[in-house]
């Protein structure tokens, strides 16, 4: 191989390193999405209505609900640093959508555990609706929690060298 061709080549591994990471664009929006349904669900639950989200209307159901609003707090203040993280193209973003990724699923996954040891995906208050919109939850969490792993894992280099000079 020539000179000309390895300067060639390392300009454009250069600016391949340089170029975005696929899919980052979706990942902010993904990431967005998740913070403001973290806070409108929270909003609901709080001050508006909370029969509205409830798929159950027992003590043990409220008290397991009541539960969530630090480690959601948690998960918002990854949602939002995060996105924040990717908008700028920032090295930080790696760290917050592998903090938020697995919180994500954590959270997921305590949720679809209840759900699945006290029959809520059964439709106990015979409200298939209350039930579509769990099954909806569940599903977000897991899977935006599994992206952001992977996407900030597989890019884990890109936004490393996010603090090279």
């Amino acid at each position: 191989m020539t000179a000309a061709a390895l300067a060639g080549a390392t300009t454009d591994d250069a600016s391949s390193r340089d170029a975005p990471p696929r899919f980052l664009g979706l990942t902010l929006g993904l990431v967005l999405a998740a913070f403001v349904a973290l806070v409108a669900y929270w909003i609901i639950w709080f001050f508006v209505n909370r029969a509205w989200l409830a798929s159950q209307d027992t003590q043990a159901y409220y008290v397991f609900e009541n539960a969530f609003p630090a480690a959601d707090a948690w998960l918002a203040i990854g949602c939002v640093f995060g996105a924040w993280a990717l908008y700028k193209r920032k090295a930080s973003a790696l760290f917050w959508l592998l903090a938020g990724g697995s919180a994500s699923i954590y959270l997921g996954l305590l949720d679809v555990l209840f759900d699945l040891e006290n029959g809520i995906y059964l439709a106990p208050k015979g409200d298939w609706g209350a039930v579509g919109t769990e099954v909806a939850i569940n599903l977000y969490s897991l899977s935006v929690g599994a992206w952001a792993l992977w996407f900030g894992w597989r890019n884990r280099r890109w936004f490393i060298a996010r603090r090279l000079p």
